[in-house]
């Protein structure tokens, strides 16, 4: 019974084979009725069985009942065969309705499946159901599942419930509305789930995780490094990308999946090239080898060494001739010839070679030491003619370069920013460039040319006579690559600001962007009307859908990586200066999903305070001003010159009243007063100041209380606490690195000192005493980039490098809870029962903590995470001396360090793990 292969398997082939061929629509829908209502634990089509009596001769109309088929036979043990065989029965006997209902609807099914038996046989369950019909909402619950994937499956298949449930809400729940039917009920057996939940858990209030039907269609793994060479065949829809780790991995782009992985290169891939009329590639290597391979089977077909150079600033590596068989290569200085198919030496050119520009009309094009471009015959290796170069630098001056082949010409970028076109052994003309060009690309048609110019991607039109610059992309930050689609109507590319954009070709206009990138892209590709990206940093690559539908784009989200964002205390709206214009303060409703103002400043920002209450921001600007924006009357901006020096502002800190703020600049800190009048804001002062020991690092973060004490930290992870009352101050225990956020509890009690390094620690602040050091270590660097008490101050949300969000319980010191989130938290507020939170990648999170009076024993938060920490805490048994700051006029710090020595007991939290 069902579909599940024996050993006989040629008996089973053959039955299938059978059904196939002589069974009806209807007979086999029939069949897959049955086994479904038996997987469902029903009569076969709802009739009772009678019992027969044989002594009696008669039969006893009675329901004997069949087979019970629970879900779970126990806690521990799952009804396999149901959770195999029930959907594709559903599936094939057509009853849709009751398997979005009781199956793909079903948390519990979907849960108990993931568990038992990984993510894969989900997404194949919903693969299925989408090849045999198109229903939107199962299409949506596939690609979530695609798109949690790689997170669980970094869990080494230990998939936690709690991590599921939350991943399916966190990325459903934004289409809830959209979809009731099945999503929507989806979401509300989530909440519920949440509800019944009885350790600790962070339950998202938003979606904030990439969701379904968005452009990312899915992620492409197999690599352990950067990817360094990427190249796409139409023709034969297939996709090859090389790695800084040496393999080449070949996928099908008709679903994906990968058909070989080409292992040989002994160092980093530098790239790639297909042949056009075989299906073979060529590679080159770090490891200073040309290698060619058979894309059917996957083979090796030679290898050629020392044929390369493995010097990054070559152009390009290789360039081939396939209709007269010809490999040319440019290895120190020199070029060689080399035969196609047999990687037979043909020749090699005696005269010092610079390298190599391209192949045109059986010629080749090489620059020569003397800065002469000089042309040899591709069969013979004899010279043909020469002409000098426009400018005396010679090839060290060229930037980039490109080959027309069906023009017949060769296109030289110098770093003069300007272009230069060679036809016949000629000069053909100069285009002047914006400034000088780091890339050069062409569309397939060769009718477009893309260069890259810093901030400008320059198009032209070319002919056969000319070429004419038709539009200026202008972006926010470099341009890394760029590339147009197979009907030259769009140019997509990537910028330094890891966003992709989508631009019309006839207008300019900017129709689409992707800003959820984990790093800059470094290479694009496009097939039909997806875009392949890869990056040298991240190793895998990434395929995104250019006709998504934008009703399911996040509308939270704001434009990712900003180096500075602050939030309203509801979260509701983000002001923040994007990369690469630091001028301009932008405003974001977060709840509308749109920018709402901006506001210019006068020079680049460097740090940036909201005084919640009062409603003012504050701006730090580079020059030592500092910019004071009522957010009611935005034009009537307030100003605080700089010091005489025009030192940079370092660091701003608001008082928890909200009447007096510090401004750290590059050697001291001064005191202003926020106060009004005429019921308008206004700053006044400094009435105090503090000069900073030259020996210190800059200030970093700093946390201004509410009796004018003022703790601070610094790039050198020295921590101080400064009474400006008494004019005293205290250095506390030192950071193995830089200080990055201070964050005082809102009742000023205790604050939170994170660095980049993995220690963080937990100080009382009246008197000054420390509480607890917790330190996290894992695979990745774990460097705290901000915190936030809960309102209670019960619980501290740490946001870390490693992108998650981790609770500490502020008694105990102990870790809770951790959440991955995909995407390193950059600022964060305290809101009812949790947080609002902004991340690197634009998401707004908006998230609650429940947690119960007291735990499980032998509860681990570090269950899905190969990570260990250890708390160290204070013995408050102790009688410990009142040690306030501004009581001790006499401060000596090395007798201050000295008492701190006797309150602190070290000994590891019971909650400590290793794994």
């Amino acid at each position: 019974m069902g579909r599940r292969r024996s050993s006989a398997g040629f008996h089973l082939q053959f039955a299938e084979l059978v059904r196939r061929r002589y069974l009806s629509r209807d007979v086999k829908a029939d069949m897959h009725t049955i086994l479904a209502e038996y997987f469902s634990g029903q009569w076969s089509k709802g009739q009772l069985r009678p019992i027969l009596l044989p002594s009696l001769s008669a039969f006893l109309n009675a329901d004997r009942k069949v087979s019970p088929q629970p879900l779970w036979f126990s806690e521990e043990l799952a009804n396999l065969r149901k959770i195999h065989e029930l959907p594709y029965h559903l599936a094939h006997a057509g009853k849709w309705d009751e398997l979005r209902q009781s199956v793909l609807g079903s948390l519990d099914w979907l849960c108990c499946k993931t568990l038992q038996c990984g993510v894969s046989c989900v997404i194949q369950d919903l693969t299925l159901c989408t090849d045999l019909t198109d229903c939107p909402e199962i299409q949506l619950l596939k690609e979530t599942f695609l798109l949690l994937k790689p997170s669980l499956d970094f869990s080494d298949g230990r998939v936690d419930p709690s991590l599921l449930v939350t991943e399916i809400f966190a990325r459903l729940q934004g289409l809830a509305d959209h979809y009731p039917s099945m999503i929507g009920q989806l979401c509300s057996q989530c909440m519920d789930w949440f509800e019944s939940y009885s350790d600790p858990l962070l339950v998202p209030k938003c979606s904030f995780f990439e969701a379904p039907g968005g452009p990312l269609k899915s992620t492409l793994r197999g690599f352990t490094k950067g990817v360094k060479a990427v190249v796409l065949c139409s023709k034969r829809k297939l996709l090859l990308a090389g790695s800084e780790d040496g393999l080449i991995i070949v996928w099908s782009l008709n679903n994906l999946q990968p058909l070989h992985t080409l292992s040989g290169h002994k160092a980093g891939v530098l790239s790639l090239k297909l042949t056009d009329k075989t299906n073979n590639c060529l590679s080159t290597g770090l490891d200073g080898t040309l290698r060619k391979w058979c894309l059917i089977s996957g083979l090796q077909l030679f290898c050629i060494t020392d044929a390369v150079s493995v010097q990054t600033h070559s152009p390009t590596h290789i360039h081939m001739n396939e209709e007269r068989k010809i490999i040319i290569t440019n290895p120190s200085s020199q070029v060689k010839a080399w035969d196609l198919d047999t990687a037979e030496p043909l020749f090699e050119l005696t005269a010092v070679i610079g390298s190599v520009l391209g192949i045109v009309e059986d010629e080749i094009a090489c620059i020569c030491s003397e800065a002469i471009l000089c042309f040899y015959d591709i069969s013979t290796g004899t010279q043909t003619s020469q002409t000098l170069l426009p400018y005396s630098a010679g090839h060290h001056n060229i930037t980039c370069c490109l080959t027309l082949t069906k023009h017949s010409k060769i296109l030289i970028a110098f770093g003069e920013s300007r272009l230069h076109s060679v036809w016949s052994h000629e000069m053909e003309s100069v285009i002047d460039l914006p400034s000088p060009a780091l890339f050069l690309r062409t569309s397939e048609d060769e009718k477009l040319l893309l260069a890259g110019c810093d901030r400008t991607l320059c198009v032209f039109l070319v002919t056969l006579t000319s070429m004419h610059k038709v539009l200026d992309l202008q972006h926010d930050a470099s341009i890394l690559c760029a590339v147009s689609n197979s009907e030259g109507s769009e140019i997509i590319t990537s910028a330094q600001d890891r966003i992709i954009r989508v631009w019309s070709v006839t207008t300019g206009a900017l129709l689409d962007w992707i800003g959820v990138m984990d790093s800059s892209v470094s290479s694009l590709a496009v097939h039909q009307r997806f875009i392949i990206s890869a990056s040298v940093i991240v190793n895998q690559l990434k395929v995104w859908q250019l006709d998504h539908n934008t009703t399911h784009r996040n509308k939270s989200f704001i434009p990712a990586y900003c180096p500075l964002a602050v939030l309203s205390k509801d979260g509701d709206t983000v002001f923040y200066v994007k990369e690469g214009n630091k001028t301009e303060v932008f405003t974001w409703s977060c709840s509308e999903g749109l920018q709402l103002d901006s506001m210019d400043v006068s020079s680049e920002v460097c740090c940036m305070e909201l005084a919640q209450q009062k409603r003012l921001l504050f701006c730090g600007l580079h020059t030592g001003t500092i910019f004071i924006y009522p957010l009611d009357f935005i034009p009537e901006t307030l100003c605080l010159p700089p010091p005489e020096s025009l030192p940079m502002v370092r660091s701003m800190a608001i008082s928890p009243r909200e009447d007096k703020m510090a401004v750290a600049y590059e050697d001291a800190v001064c005191l202003f007063e926020i106060t009004a009048r005429d019921s308008f804001p206004c700053v006044d002062g400094p009435f105090e100041r503090y000069s900073l020991d030259l020996l210190h690092s800059s200030i970093s973060a700093m946390a201004l209380l509410s009796d004018c004490r003022l703790l601070y930290g610094t790039f050198g992870g020295e921590v101080v606490i400064y009474d400006f009352k008494s004019a005293t101050a205290a250095e506390l225990d030192h950071h193995g690195a830089a200080i990055t956020c201070i964050t005082m509890s809102n009742w000023d009690a205790q604050a939170l000192i994170g660095s980049q390094d993995c220690v963080q620690k937990l100080w009382n602040l009246s008197p000054v005493l420390l509480n607890h050091t917790m330190e996290y270590k894992g695979f990745y660097f774990e460097g705290v980039l901000c915190a936030v008490f809960s309102i209670n101050d019960k619980y501290v949300f740490t946001g870390s490098l490693d992108k998650t969000v981790k609770v500490w319980d502020v008694s105990s010191g102990c870790l809770l809870y951790i959440q991955y989130v995909y995407s390193p938290v950059i600022r964060m507020m305290p809101h009812k029962d949790g947080f609002v939170a902004v991340s690197q990648h634009g998401s707004f999170i908006k998230e609650g903590f429940r947690c119960p009076d007291s735990l499980k024993p032998g509860y681990n938060p570090l269950r899905n995470f190969q990570v260990h920490y250890k708390v160290t805490s204070r013995d408050k048994s102790l009688n410990v001396p009142h040690s306030v700051i501004n009581e001790l006029p006499d401060y000596n710090p090395a007798q201050f360090n000295f008492i701190g020595i006797g309150l602190i007991k070290s000994k590891p939290s019971n909650t400590c793990v290793l794994l």
